[in-house]
């Protein structure tokens, strides 16, 4: 594999990956140039904070209002969960109708007796997957 950085200040930012098929690594960088321009913001105990999308455990709606979990803290932000699916956001995966998770976050699935599948995160939360994203959630995850 091989690297070129090519700097010229009058040309617009881009990058260009060459590949023979998508991989991972590829979705990885896919993922860090589209982060790089998410500009989020979210308010804690009456603290604005610059987000950065891959600190992010998962975005949940509750009560009409949108969150950024983030470790153990949970950060409101402007934006609805829809205008955050069409940022196209590579790592995050809709599980059910309030929660977007973020792919790198997941601990493990777990089933339940019911036949419903449980997510756990890496800090502890736990949330569903719904029935409707069932079959997007496993093949975006490889299952």
């Amino acid at each position: 594999m091989r690297c070129y950085t090519y700097i010229e200040e009058i040309e617009e930012e881009k990058v260009l990956i060459y590949a023979k098929e998508r991989t991972k690594l590829v979705d990885e960088i896919e993922s860090l140039v589209i982060s790089s321009d998410v500009d989020l913001t979210g308010t804690y105990n009456n603290e604005i904070i610059k987000i950065d999308i891959n600190d992010v455990t998962c975005f949940i709606s509750e009560n009409n209002k949108v969150f950024a979990l983030i470790n153990d803290k949970r950060y409101q932000i402007k934006q609805r969960l829809y205008q955050l699916e069409e940022m196209n956001l590579n790592t995050f995966i809709k599980i059910n109708q309030s929660c977007l998770a973020n792919k790198r976050n997941i601990k493990k699935f777990e089933s339940t007796i019911g036949g419903a599948l449980k997510v756990i995160f890496k800090n502890g939360y736990i949330d569903y997957i719904s029935r409707r994203e069932l079959k997007n959630v496993k093949q975006r995850m490889g299952l």
